[in-house]
């Protein structure tokens, strides 16, 4: 087998590179250019990298091997996640590096504004000593509001009640359970704005928040407010700041990230009430450290055929959990490979519902994404994986459905899938309580293992139909091992399922087929 290939296209920390060692090739080019990366990615199986690298779509289209994109830090705005999705490619960061750090930093900024430190700073160094001009205020009893509660937010919670502030959070996602037990109130945003002394954010940059933060939200905030900002320029509409501290609509403002970097000629740098680092607040020594050593161990994990944590664009599950429903998977998989094979005509949709027990699992795309991926693999030239099989479904015009029923049929669990195509539909359902097992083929209930090789008939339930199907493969040397009938009532239509030993050619299947009192058969193998 041929060595992985990983490039490491900027800087990282040694310790990172070499826990790579023991598993790669490393090549480390920390000056590539975008055409240098483009003509020379083909060659690579991974690539890491933190902020100055783009991994555009052009490189990502220009990739043969390619298996996962690292990003060295939390943010991936220079990786395109969308033709990443669309290729199949992993697309990893190392989020819980830098909470601490980010943090920090937060409160370092804070602490500037409250205290005064930068400008008093700068006053010292000139040689002044204007200590009436540098009157603080204590942050204790004042109240912190935080937009974003993820990891880098609850740091902060930790951090200001170590001040003795009081704590507003401002998070869609946050339960109430949570926030009792962080010991925050739950607010709208309108609610926060107007009664927190500092606001810091900790959202990503969307185009839901970008400049979500602007006129309308100063008006609503304190003159005495502070506003931090050490997520991502943009969120922060840059003009409003400027006319809301100018004007002294509120006292201050600490960015550590702008628009635009670095932010030459912004009037901001003109103001006293502003204090600005150049995007430093992930950057500790500790910080790199770990980011490094977790891209590097998400990198070996996909090389030895495990399944990293950090994954942007698919879902990931604990070891645990994955033992617990990887039967599930396997009854996805088998479900989506009987059905492909059974069916007839171009797909045009796939409803898919989870029943019982399986219902209350929070992760369902999961089997969602293994029932597309066995579908689409079986059918396309292109590869398909888990990554970007809904990707592929829905360029393909398959309309996916998913939904969840509580009642499972007298099983704890259950799995239905149902495939609409140009000619007909067909539907199948499974369990896999103790072991996988198609237990309802359209309306009829069965009890097989799918596995081997199978012979699906519908027929008339009358004396003799069984007997002929089974002589006609008798006649050709076909042996039957297993068979499950069913049915609705007698005499009418029912559907058998023959286990078989031998692979049944397409002639046979023909011949069944044309078997008085049997309206369809299919032949598949598991």
């Amino acid at each position: 087998m041929d060595k992985k290939k990983v490039i490491i296209a900027d800087q990282i920390n040694e310790k990172g590179i070499e826990d790579l060692k023991e598993v790669a090739e490393v090549v480390v080019d920390t000056a590539i250019t975008q055409e240098e990366l483009i003509n020379k990615i083909k060659d690579f199986d991974a690539i890491i990298v933190r902020s100055r690298t783009k991994v555009t779509r052009n490189v990502i289209e220009a990739a043969d091997k390619l298996k996962i994109i690292a990003r060295a830090g939390v943010g991936v705005d220079n990786v395109d996640v969308e033709a990443a999705t669309e290729r199949g490619i992993m697309v990893v960061n190392a989020p819980e590096s830098t909470s601490i750090t980010v943090a920090e930093h937060a409160m370092g900024l804070i602490m500037s504004l409250a205290r005064k430190i930068s400008i008093a700073d700068k006053s010292v160094k000139e040689g002044k000593w204007e200590k009436s001009r540098f009157m603080g205020i204590e942050l204790n009893g004042k109240t912190l509001g935080i937009i974003g509660m993820g990891r880098i937010g609850t740091q902060v919670v930790i951090r200001s009640k170590a001040f003795g502030m009081d704590i507003l959070v401002n998070d869609p996602y946050i339960t109430e359970e949570a926030a009792t037990k962080l010991g925050v109130k739950v607010v709208d945003k309108e609610t926060l704005l107007k009664n927190a002394d500092v606001i810091t954010i900790h959202v990503p940059l969307t185009p839901e928040t970008k400049h979500s933060i602007s006129k309308n939200e100063f008006e609503l905030m304190k003159e005495t407010a502070f506003i931090i900002n050490c997520a991502r320029g943009g969120i922060i509409n840059e003009d409003a700041l400027y006319d809301a501290l100018a004007t002294g609509k509120i006292a201050g403002a600490g960015l550590d990230v702008f628009e635009n970097e670095p932010p030459e000629g912004s009037k901001l740098l003109e103001l006293d009430n502003l204090v600005a680092t150049p995007h430093i607040g992930a950057s500790t020594k500790e910080a790199q450290r770990d980011a490094a050593i977790i891209v590097a161990n998400e990198v070996k994990k996909v090389f030895i055929g495990e399944a990293p944590k950090n994954v942007l664009n698919m879902p990931v599950l604990d070891p645990e959990t994955f033992q617990a429903i990887k039967p599930y998977l396997t009854l996805s998989e088998k479900l989506a490979d009987l059905l492909i094979q059974a069916a007839k005509g171009n797909i045009t949709e796939v409803d898919m519902t989870f029943c019982g027990e399986l219902a209350d699992f929070p992760r369902l795309e999961v089997f969602s994404r293994a029932v597309l991926k066995e579908m689409l693999n079986s059918i396309l030239n292109e590869p398909v994986n888990m990554i970007n099989a809904p990707t592929v479904a829905k360029n393909r015009g398959i309309v996916i459905t998913e939904s969840k029923r509580s009642e499972a049929e007298g099983y704890k669990s259950l799995i239905k899938v149902k495939i609409k195509s140009d000619e007909g539909e067909l539907s199948i359902e499974g369990t896999a309580v103790e072991e996988p097992r198609i237990v309802r083929i359209d309306e009829y209930w069965v009890n097989v293992r799918p596995k081997g090789t199978m012979v699906i008939a519908r027929y008339k339930d009358i004396p003799g139909s069984i007997g002929t199907i089974g002589t006609k493969l008798g006649e050709h040397g076909i042996n039957i091992a297993k068979m499950q009938v069913g049915r609705q009532e007698p005499g009418g239509e029912a559907v058998m399922v023959l286990t078989v030993d031998q692979k049944v050619p397409a002639d046979v299947v023909d011949e069944i087929r044309d078997l008085e009192h049997v309206y369809d058969a299919v032949y598949v193998q598991l």
